[in-house]
């Protein structure tokens, strides 16, 4: 009779994503796990399997704190704009994590249910096949790039919080060679995050809309 698992997969994965939240993507090894539960890594062997295995416990553990509520209104837009927010939404929440989930394909369950579910919102637009796939990547590359660009970005305000540093960097420019990068940079200080994703998403879904 096989033993019993001394850990949940619900628990590997929180403890997998505080090492990322705290250290980084290089903090998340075997070693480091085992530490933060309290046993030893060959332990840790017994449920991941090698670096790929670490990385599920994440893309997996951020999958999962994707949330949505999609409104009876009959727009399929609508249903597109809540999925992708929820998704929007987990990923910044873990900005260190974000290497690791636009590098690594995975087939993790929480994974796919989001997938899925974005793909069922764009086939009510009518697509299919090639013509789904296209606006499939459209999208979701659309939330990872702008969480990434919003946390890492050159005019990201939560690497830099403060929004006066970041304008008196980009004035400094020539305001010759560079107008627009001063001009969107001030725009940036009092953007709102979550309006100017929306605004961006409904760009795209605009354009398919045609």
């Amino acid at each position: 009779m096989p033993a019993s698992k001394k850990f949940t997969t619900e628990q590997l994965q929180a403890a997998a994503l505080a090492l990322v939240d705290g250290h980084g993507p290089a903090g998340l090894t075997m070693r480091n796990l085992a530490a933060a539960l309290g046993t030893g890594p060959m332990t840790i062997y017994n449920y991941v399997n090698g670096k790929e295995g670490l990385e599920q416990l994440i893309t997996g553990a951020v999958a999962a704190e994707a949330q949505w509520t999609v409104e009876p209104s009959g727009d399929w837009t609508d249903e597109i704009l809540a999925v992708a927010e929820g998704m929007w939404r987990a990923i910044r929440s873990h900005p260190h994590a974000i290497p690791l989930i636009l590098t690594r394909r995975t087939l993790d369950l929480p994974t796919l249910v989001i997938a899925e579910a974005l793909l069922q919102a764009l086939a009510r637009s009518g697509r299919s096949g090639a013509d789904l796939l296209i606006a499939f990547r459209a999208v979701s590359g659309f939330i990872t790039g702008f969480a990434q660009a919003e946390l890492a970005g050159p005019l990201s305000l939560a690497r830099d919080p403060d929004p006066t540093a970041i304008t008196e960097r980009v004035a400094a420019l020539s305001p010759d060679r560079f107008a627009k990068l001063v001009e969107i940079a001030r725009a940036a200080t009092d953007s709102d995050p979550e309006e100017e994703f929306r605004s961006g998403l409904r760009i795209i879904l605009k354009g398919l809309k045609e």
